[in-house]
């Protein structure tokens, strides 16, 4: 089985600079973006992010389908960074209000998990550690977020969270 990392913590830790420091340039790395621009200062985020990882990535776009995306890398794929679960997550939240599509396609990526088709890396917020938020989409989207988190660690090999930039080794053996 192919060695899969989460890389977690809070907003602007630091995650998304470290998954990208765990590529090896002379790898075939793929990068599968979940965001969407759908506002300025989105298009700016999405826009620093392209320049920080440069051409070293073939970047595939999946808001909503994550594991057909996964499912699509090349066979020569050697690593595949994923950023973000929870924007993912928030994607599916907005786009499907009876979380029908949220459930199958959270399924979808789970049974995927457990025989990736090469090296992988997840980026993922950890929201569930600040107060309870104040209104119930808030929370279902905190406890989803919390979940998936779950799931998805308890399949990777290695968790590392993210202070101030400082990476902290939660699950496994780093490089």
């Amino acid at each position: 089985m192919e060695k899969m990392t989460l890389v977690t913590g809070g907003a602007r830790s630091g995650k998304s600079s470290y998954a990208l420091s765990l590529a090896d340039a002379a790898e075939k790395n793929v990068f599968i973006a979940t965001a969407e621009a759908l506002d300025n200062e989105m298009q700016q985020r999405i826009d620093r992010h392209q320049q920080e990882r440069g051409d070293r990535f073939l970047t595939i776009e999946a808001p909503v389908n994550l594991a057909q995306a996964i499912r699509s890398v090349e066979a020569d794929t050697q690593l595949v960074i994923v950023d973000c679960l929870t924007v993912w997550l928030g994607n599916l939240l907005v786009k499907d209000e009876t979380c029908r599509l949220l459930e199958t396609e959270i399924e979808s990526l789970l049974e995927v998990l457990k025989n990736p088709p090469c090296r992988m890396v997840f980026v993922t917020n950890e929201v569930g550690m600040g107060i309870v938020p104040i209104n119930e989409m808030a929370r279902d989207f905190r406890d989803r977020a919390g979940w998936l988190n779950q799931s998805v660690a308890a399949l990777a090999e290695e968790v590392v969270f993210i202070v101030s930039g400082i990476p902290m080794t939660v699950k496994g053996n780093i490089k």
